[in-house]
C-alpha cells in the first residue's frame, strides 16, 4: 500500500546518532515491512551496552514526526510523543533499552484516527490514545526476544490495523506537504500553498494531521534539510546556506537551530 509514494523519498527525518561506542550507548534504526513504509519511517532502539556511571540525557531533535516508544523491559509503560516545535531532552537513567516506532508526518493520526494537535508538545501514555496497541505491547513477549522478532511482531500488529482502517486522503494537504518538502528555498505559505483552499482550511488540516501550522512544519523541514546536508562550519559561513533556506540572517538561523536541536550549529557541525 502506498499512500504518498514520494514522501519517504523526499523527507528523511534525522535524529542525532550516538557518536562514540565507548559511551556505552547505542542508537539504531530499522526499516519496517515494505507495506508499512508509506506510514512508518523506521523502528528504532536506544540502549546501553554497559551500565553508565551517570544518568544519560537523550536529546530528540524536532523532526515533524510522531513516535511510540517504550522500554522493552516494561512494554506496558508505553508513550506517544507528539509533534514538537523544539528539541526535547529525556532523562533515561543509566541502564535502559528503549524501542520506538517513528511515523512519517500525518500517518499516526491517519492510522489511529486521532487529532495530532491534541498530542503535540508532550509525551502521552499510549493507553490513553490507542489502548489496542498498548494492550498488544503489554501482552507481548518483547522483553525476552531479539530485535528481529520484535520487528516481526510490530509489523504484524500494524499491518492488521492497516487492513482494518480506511484511510482518507485530502489531496490538498498532501500537495502542500510535497511542496514544502521539495522546496529548495523558503515558501510563502499564503502565496505558494493555497491553491483551492483557504488559509483557515489549510491550517485546520495541518493541525489535525501534523499537529501545528504549515509555517511551523516548514520551519522544521528546512532545519531537517540542513541536518541532512551536514555542512561544515566553514561552509555555512562561506556559502551563507542559512540565507538560501529562508533565514533572515545568521542570528535568526542560530537561534532557531538551537531551539530545534538544543545545540548551536557551530557545535553540531564543528567537524
Amino acid at each position: 500500500m502506498s499512500i504518498i509514494p514520494n514522501m519517504r523519498a523526499i523527507f528523511k527525518p534525522v535524529q542525532p546518532l550516538i557518536q562514540h561506542a565507548d559511551t556505552g550507548v547505542q542508537y539504531k534504526e530499522y526499516w519496517p515491512d515494505e507495506h508499512l513504509q508509506s506510514l512508518i519511517y523506521c523502528y528504532w532502539e536506544l540502549y546501553t551496552t554497559v551500565p553508565l556511571l551517570q544518568d544519560f540525557l537523550y536529546r530528540v531533535v524536532a523532526d515533524g514526526c510522531m513516535d511510540i516508544f517504550f522500554d522493552r523491559r516494561n512494554p506496558s509503560d508505553a508513550y506517544v510523543m507528539g509533534f514538537s516545535d523544539r528539541y526535547t531532552a529525556f532523562p533515561v537513567g543509566r541502564d535502559f533499552h528503549y524501542i520506538g516506532i517513528r511515523f512519517l508526518p500525518t500517518m499516526f493520526p491517519q492510522l489511529f484516527n486521532v487529532q495530532a494537535h491534541e498530542l503535540a508538545q508532550q509525551a502521552t501514555l499510549l493507553q490513553d490514545v490507542i489502548p489496542q496497541t498498548a494492550k498488544f505491547l503489554a501482552s507481548s513477549n518483547i522483553e525476552v526476544v531479539d530485535m528481529s522478532a520484535i520487528m516481526e511482531q510490530l509489523d504484524a500488529h500494524f499491518l492488521r490495523i492497516l487492513l482494518q482502517r480506511e484511510i482518507k486522503i485530502d489531496t490538498r494537504l498532501y500537495e502542500s506537504l510535497e511542496k514544502i518538502m521539495k522546496a529548495d528555498t523558503h515558501l510563502h505559505i499564503e502565496k505558494d500553498l493555497q491553491e483551492g483552499i483557504s488559509a483557515r482550511q489549510l491550517r485546520r488540516l495541518f493541525e489535525r494531521y501534523i499537529g501545528d501550522t504549515p509555517k511551523t512544519f516548514q520551519k522544521i523541514v528546512r532545519f531537517q534539510k540542513m541536518l541532512q546536508g551536514k555542512p561544515s562550519h566553514q561552509a555555512l559561513r562561506r556559502h551563507l546556506h542559512y540565507l538560501d533556506a529562508g533565514y533572515y540572517d545568521q542570528a535568526h538561523f542560530i537561534k532557531e537551530f538551537k531551539t530545534l536541536y538544543g545545540l548551536t550549529p557551530n557545535k553540531v557541525f564543528e567537524k
